[in-house]
């Protein structure tokens, strides 16, 4: 059959199931993703049947199910398609901000997160990512990444109806809902794997298992462990069926076998429905781990991105208003990949979290010096187009500190001393300011993950004067900051806006009590919310500040996820700096990751740039300063300058001899406005 004959096909396939009025719209979609979308599921599964003619009969009908979720997608959703698909960066304006809970720790159920709207809106959110929530495991169930069913919600959180009511009142307010849709694995009771305890054939095949170790000892030779404390080896025997199966992270979860055709159709159903019901965006969790091969750490494999290639061609015909975010926890080199081509010529995720990014500032704090962070900043290539990072300071998973291991190499003898030095440091030791704790090693040479909220992690919870609290409220802005000024999505975890504090009885609840992560997936308070008007508490202060910042970035077009971004590499080591934006529209961030007050040399900075370097005066957007030949950093401080209109002679020997005046304390007073952390 000729290219021209199997195109034809498939279209009428998809075609057939809808109304005549979406014919055209969705053969010019089809037409722009086929190519792609045959080419790696021939790779993938051309193999799995006899002839090129079975292939083209599953391709067949799985476009058939997918033209009917396309015939069955609301009009307001289909709308928001079209308005989408019309505005090639919608998602990567300065405009785009995240927030992270749990639906339970947030607001009870989904009915009581809509109650929570004006709280989002108050902060400008535009994109909800509420963990799990689609019905989990029974009993143990890894904070509901156990999924038991992907068409149902866990009953103490609502039902599908109430999803679908919810998504509306989210998008009516300008939110997109991200869920999270666990990609790698299921339940050990979703019907896929009951299924396969009962013998079923065709659903055994929807994972791997094996009648004895011989095969799975093979594979283990080269793979890592992600839990070996609670859950060692990647294997698990199933007394029901008499076979071991693959269980990467729990016993509990069961990784799906993505050889089989059959699973990527099914998968993609159950995608597509949760878009019809109203999700915009899809945490693709696990996804560095969706193909196996022997001899490897399975981890990262080619297929594994065919995979997401294929899947996103499908979702940008059915659903091109909905966005795929990779959750991949793979070093800096590894990460790009997850967003497609460079030439954009394959697209993959639409976002990827830049976990090495997160960790690298964390560590800044620790080593007070910005060497590493500058390291993974200049391995971070430029994104591709309709692609965006998501940056973020916490989540609800641990710190791994391994992600940094290739750039904390350099010049280093003894990396594995270098990031257990960070990993002690943030569980309280070496004479640190924080209050976290450590989390499982993954193997002999790792190191152990942390885990803590940023208010604790940054030292909150050990401040005994008014200076260590003030400090600890900059350092956590400080990282808050850089992810507004990056360039990405910035991502606010629940809590941080009002400097919450660790949950220490998480050791009281059952299912929770192995699991050193429930220390920083606290309850909402209420308590917390009611003072955020009130500046003369930490609560009030962390708001106000963490708005203005969030006010600040709103307006400035330069810290859109697409504008170029050049590292500033002259500086003291202490110093992270860097350009965003056009030449002459620039932006210089600039922070201090150490408790010493800095100057700089304005000038210098702005030379090695490439911008303009005629002598200038620049407007600190945090508190609308003017600063001319020198900048003072104070510790822990950011600072966003834009160049000033100001040109007025007078206001230039003013700032000169702000310049030249002595300031020797090292440790300044508290006051009310201090580099954008509002006390």
């Amino acid at each position: 059959m000729s290219p021209h004959a199997i195109f034809d096909r498939l279209l009428q396939s998809l075609v057939a199931q809808l109304p005549s009025d979406q014919h055209v719209l969705i053969t010019l979609r089809f037409q722009k993703q086929a190519p792609v979308l045959i080419d790696k599921l021939r790779t993938l599964y051309r193999n799995k049947f006899e002839n090129e003619t079975g292939f083209i009969d599953w391709l067949e009908q799985m476009l058939r199910a997918t033209g009917r979720l396309i015939s069955d997608r609301p009009l307001a959703l289909r709308n928001l398609d079209v308005q989408r698909s019309g505005s090639r960066e919608w998602f990567s304006s300065q405009n785009m901000l995240g927030y992270c809970a749990y639906v339970d720790r947030f607001a009870g159920d989904l009915g009581g997160v809509a109650a929570r709207i004006p709280h989002l809106k108050k902060l400008g959110v535009t994109y909800l990512h509420l963990l799990p929530f689609l019905k989990a495991r029974q009993g143990e169930n890894d904070g509901g990444f156990a999924v038991a069913d992907f068409d149902a919600i866990e009953p103490k959180l609502g039902t599908m109806e109430d999803l679908q009511e919810l998504t509306t009142q989210l998008r009516s307010s300008g939110i997109s809902l991200c869920s999270d849709f666990i990609l790698n694995h299921v339940a050990d009771d979703h019907p896929w794997a009951m299924a396969a305890k009962r013998g079923d054939a065709s659903y055994r095949d929807y994972f791997y298992h094996y009648p004895d170790r011989t095969q799975p000892e093979i594979f283990e030779a080269s793979l890592g462990q992600v839990f070996p404390q609670v859950a060692p080896g990647n294997f698990s025997f199933i007394p029901e069926m008499q076979k071991w199966v693959w269980t990467t992270f729990y016993p509990y979860q069961w990784d799906l076998n993505y050889t089989n055709p059959a699973v990527f159709a099914d998968m993609t159903v159950a995608l597509l429905q949760l878009a019809n019901r109203g999700v915009e965006v899809f945490r693709l969790d696990s996804t560095a781990f969706l193909w196996k091969r022997e001899a490897s750490n399975c981890m990262n494999q080619p297929e594994a991105h065919w995979i997401l290639q294929a899947l996103r061609c499908i979702v940008d015909v059915a659903a091109p208003g909905v966005l795929l975010k990779a959750e991949a926890i793979v070093p800096t080199a590894e990460l790009p990949a997850y967003l497609g081509s460079q030439d954009s010529s394959v697209k993959e995720c639409h976002l990827a979290y830049h976990s090495s990014l997160m960790a690298a500032s964390w560590a800044a704090l620790a080593e007070q010096d910005a060497d590493l962070l500058r390291a993974v900043i200049q391995a971070t290539p430029l994104l591709p187009e309709q692609a965006s990072w998501l940056t973020y300071v916490r989540c609800h998973d641990d710190i791994g500190w391994n992600v940094l291991r290739p750039e904390a190499s350099h010049g280093v003898q003894n990396v594995q001393q270098r990031l257990s030095y960070v990993s002690r440091f943030f569980s309280g030791e070496e004479a640190s300011f924080a209050r976290g704790a450590s989390f499982q090693a993954s193997g002999p040479d790792a190191v152990h993950g942390t885990v803590g909220m940023a208010s604790a992690l940054a030292g909150l919870a050990s401040a005994s004067t008014s200076l260590e609290q003030e400090y600890a409220l900059r350092r956590t802005l400080l990282l808050y900051g850089l992810t507004l000024c990056f360039g990405g999505m910035p991502l606010i975890y629940m809590g941080d806006e009002f400097g919450q504090m660790n949950d220490d009885d998480y050791r009281l609840h059952a299912g929770h009590e192995n699991d050193s992560r429930w220390l920083h997936r606290p309850l909402w308070k209420t308590e917390l919310e009611m003072t955020a008007h009130d500046v003369s508490t930490i609560a009030g202060t962390m708001f106000r500040s963490l708005s203005h910042l969030l006010q600040q970035r709103r307006s400035l077009p330069q810290l859109a996820a697409h504008q170029s971004r050049r590292l500033l590499l002259g500086v003291p080591s202490q110093i992270l700096a860097f350009a965003r934006g056009t030449e002459d529209e620039a932006l210089l961030y600039m922070s201090n990751f150490s408790d010493q007050t800095i100057t700089l040399d304005l000038f210098s900075c702005v030379m090695q740039t490439g911008l303009k370097a005629e002598q200038c005066l620049w407007r600190n957007q945090l508190d609308q300063s003017i600063h001319a030949d020198t900048l003072t950093l104070q510790p822990w401080s950011q600072v966003w300058l834009t160049r000033a209109t100001d040109t007025v002679q007078e206001k230039t020997q003013e700032m000169h001899a702000q310049a030249l005046s002595p300031d020797n304390s090292g440790k300044p007073e508290l006051s009310s406005t201090t580099n954008g952390v509002i006390a």
